[in-house]
């Protein structure tokens, strides 16, 4: 029910505080709701049931600032709805009870809920609890900015150069925007962004969504290693485990890293169950790593009517090692199978390949044929304008 006194506070040009208190058990409900009231309490609804999944959607579709949780009913219920609470929104989690439990409350701590209000309610320390909440609320308006915006590689096949063009593609991005970039290696569980670069992390990606009930922007940042070139890097984990991998965790990922970053690059490898998670919304940009082979292109062609059909997504084709004429399939043929135009040709230059697969010196190879268009593609994402064509030298007769 809402409270008789429910007005928007922002109409009212208040800081009043959205409320929304769960819990099956309606005497403890009503008598925390008895304890909010206050100045700081404005819009308060109160759910006598624990949501599922649909129903906390939906819940938290309304934007609530603080969301206070009953412990006592059931838990262990309480404990996943609070995990899941925190994971979904950036509003304050409290949980209440009739007892004090040490054991209890670390548990709710560790899921993310910041306070622990406990029978027969004060309401001067609930007065308190939301003094501070109201303070992290203007926190996070103060310091929310922009998501970054994210480019996504993704091969057609096993083999095809991904995580070497989105390396390159990372760190030109980082050098030529001078933004906070990100690169995350997603190419679970055998990726090789680490190598490509040459660094070594004790975390990974895989901790990152293991723990993505507590992931926040201080925890992303322990995980994470820099490169010389200022670039930040999420690793795949160094040894081989075996992990399920949920959509709402990979969410979570993404939704700090645009957070904190301005820019974040993902290297997905050919992997085809990140097709559900937030990679795929509309605002994120593709880049489709294929070879000029038959079954590179059948599997691009593939790709791009499964996922690419409508014109919603954006999606940038490159053609990878690549040599006019080879294989004995033109230009012409190309676009027939893909259905659509070619936007980046990543020309073959096996010396230069060779020698930045070795040593990952990816940033000194600036007049390597492959680096420098990988470095107008990043110069396109951050709205610079092309870099001009060398002129070929001529031979000359001595």
């Amino acid at each position: 029910m809402e409270s008789p006194q429910v007005q928007d506070a922002d109409a009212l040009g208040t800081n009043l505080l959205s409320v929304a208190v769960i819990g099956p058990e309606e005497r403890r409900r009503a008598a925390l709701a008895a304890a909010l009231a206050g100045p700081l309490c404005g819009v308060r609804r109160e759910f006598p049931f624990y949501p599922d999944l649909e129903q906390l959607q939906k819940m938290l579709d309304q934007n609530f600032d603080l969301v206070i949780v009953d412990l006592d009913s059931n838990p262990e219920t309480a404990l996943d709805l609070v995990e899941n609470i925190c994971a979904e929104s950036s509003a304050t989690v409290m949980v209440y009870s009739a007892q004090v439990d040490s054991e209890l409350m670390i548990r709710c701590m560790r899921a993310g809920a910041r306070e622990f209000l406990t029978e027969p309610f004060d309401q001067s320390k609930i007065a308190e609890s939301l003094v501070r909440a109201s303070a992290r609320r203007a926190a996070l308006r103060v310091t929310k900015k922009a998501d970054g915006r994210v480019s996504v590689f993704w091969g057609a096949k096993g083999g095809s150069g991904v995580t070497t063009l989105a390396s390159i593609f990372a760190l030109w991005l980082a050098r030529e925007s001078g933004k906070k970039t990100l690169l995350i290696d997603l190419d679970l569980p055998l990726g090789d962004v680490s190598l490509a670069l040459g660094v070594s992390a004790q975390y990974s990606t895989v901790d990152a969504l293991l723990n993505f009930h507590r992931l926040d922007s201080n925890f992303l940042s322990r995980l994470r290693v820099e490169h010389d070139s200022g670039l930040s890097v999420l690793t795949a984990p160094g040894k081989l485990v075996k992990t399920g991998i949920s959509k709402q965790a990979i969410d979570k990922l993404l939704s700090v890293a645009r957070q904190d970053f301005d820019y974040v690059v993902v290297d997905s490898g050919s992997m085809l169950d990140l097709a559900e998670t937030t990679l795929f919304d509309l605002d994120a940009d593709f880049y489709l790593v294929t070879l000029v082979s038959i079954p590179d292109l059948r599997n691009s062609n593939r790709l791009i009517t499964e996922f690419f059909a409508s014109e919603g997504r954006k999606l940038s084709i490159v053609l990878n090692r690549y040599v006019r004429g080879s294989m004995g399939v033109d230009d012409e043929h190309i676009t027939k199978a893909l259905t659509r135009p070619v936007q980046w040709r990543i020309p073959e230059d096996s010396a230069a390949d060779q020698k930045i697969q070795g040593t990952a010196a990816m940033l000194s190879q600036d007049d390597s044929p492959v680096c420098t268009m990988v470095r107008q593609m990043a110069r396109t994402v951050c709205g610079l304008t092309p870099l001009p064509e060398k002129k070929k030298r001529k031979l000359g007769l001595f």
